[in-house]
């Protein structure tokens, strides 16, 4: 990797997701590629689910913050596949949603080849309290401030705290 391509990565590592401002875009795991291809830098995210309005907000924060860094010709993509999952959150991220009040989700569910299962019957997540760390925490509503947390209350310190989804 070039320095100037290399320089590119760093600046599109930076910028950080509108709907969870403590988590850079690398950090949410939805920067997938940094490259050249002729003179352009092209820039490959992936959405966190099928229809998230962030997504014209983090590729325009991607192009503004590359051309302040003096990349003239920029790119962003949207890749599809394979989808985007929580598993791909780095530790660092996780760590950073944690101390930002929010509690990270835990491992993706394993699913196989073919068609998603359906499922009629109420979602069973669990998380930690991100305040006193107990696991005695219930579920309020399926979604909170976006579609990719749900709200929940500890029963221990009786604190609320989001909860980022399981994909």
């Amino acid at each position: 990797m070039t320095a100037v391509l290399a320089d590119a990565r760093a600046v599109a590592a930076t910028v950080t997701d509108p709907e969870l401002p403590m988590l850079t875009l690398a950090d949410l795991g939805v920067l997938r590629d940094v490259r050249a291809e002729g003179g352009t830098v092209v820039v490959e995210i992936t959405p966190t689910y099928s229809g998230c309005p962030a997504m014209g907000v983090m590729r325009a924060d991607l192009v503004h913050a590359l051309h302040r860094a003096g990349f003239a010709d920029v790119d962003v993509r949207t890749v599809l596949s394979p989808a985007w999952s929580t598993d791909w959150i780095s530790d660092e991220g996780r760590r950073k949603l944690a101390a930002g009040g929010i509690a990270p989700p835990g491992r993706a569910p394993v699913r196989t080849a073919g068609p998603v299962p359906l499922q009629l019957g109420p979602s069973r997540r669990t998380a930690s309290c991100p305040q006193c760390g107990s696991t005695d925490t219930e579920e309020v509503s399926e979604f909170s401030a976006t579609a990719c947390k749900a709200m929940r209350r500890c029963r221990a310190c009786l604190e609320p705290f989001e909860h980022v989804k399981e994909i």
